[in-house]
């Protein structure tokens, strides 16, 4: 199978433009929503809580913020951010994440990923693999060093990314290990099924 970059282009481009309207979260006491109608279960991993007021949804996508739920807490203080896209987006993932990963190292998709469009101004450190689930390592100049993570869930492209805050930056490894944690929470809320029927 090959993967369809214009597709798949367009698919992140949106996502992340989406996820460009993301402020500073701190976490609302909430742990784990419905959204979109009931198609996903969005849940953040302990000591961290989602912000209804900080997210935002557009048609059928939406981004979710999380952050600590308490100034106190004793993780670390970090952004959160759970983009999923619109029905069916996830089609564009159906060659795999190592084909994904590909693009995303190339030019074209360092422009994708890139805040500000520029493919220059984005270095991709580096890549893994975990199940279906690809992991970036990147320096973006207009946000800095973290890690995202792209995925399908029920049908739906999701990405995830953790930044820390200006007063205490996540380190490389706090960065992956929050976004891994991120990631095996939602994969366990939504099984690899079609989302139960709505009864009218």
């Amino acid at each position: 199978m090959t993967l369809n970059r214009k597709r798949l282009r367009l698919a992140l481009l949106a996502l992340i433009a989406l996820a460009g309207c993301d402020g500073l979260a701190t976490g609302g006491g909430l742990h784990e929503t419905t959204v979109l109608g009931g198609a996903l279960t969005i849940a953040a991993p302990p000591g961290y809580c989602i912000n209804p007021a900080a997210s935002v949804t557009r048609g059928s996508a939406i981004v979710a913020l999380m952050g600590r739920c308490t100034a106190r807490g004793e993780v670390a203080p970090a952004v959160v951010s759970v983009t999923v896209g619109q029905a069916a987006s996830a089609g564009v993932l159906v060659a795999g994440p190592d084909a994904l990963a590909r693009f995303l190292t190339s030019a074209q998709g360092r422009k994708v990923m890139a805040r500000d469009g520029v493919a220059s101004h984005v270095a991709v450190i580096e890549t893994r693999i975990a199940g279906e689930a690809l992991f970036v390592h990147l320096n973006d100049r207009s946000v800095g060093e973290y890690w995202r993570a792209i995925l399908a869930l029920r049908g739906r492209l999701v990405t995830v990314s953790a930044s820390g805050t200006e007063a205490a930056p996540l380190t490389p490894a706090q960065g992956l290990t929050l976004v891994r944690d991120v990631v095996t929470v939602l994969d366990k809320r939504n099984p690899d099924k079609a989302p139960p029927a709505q009864q009218s």
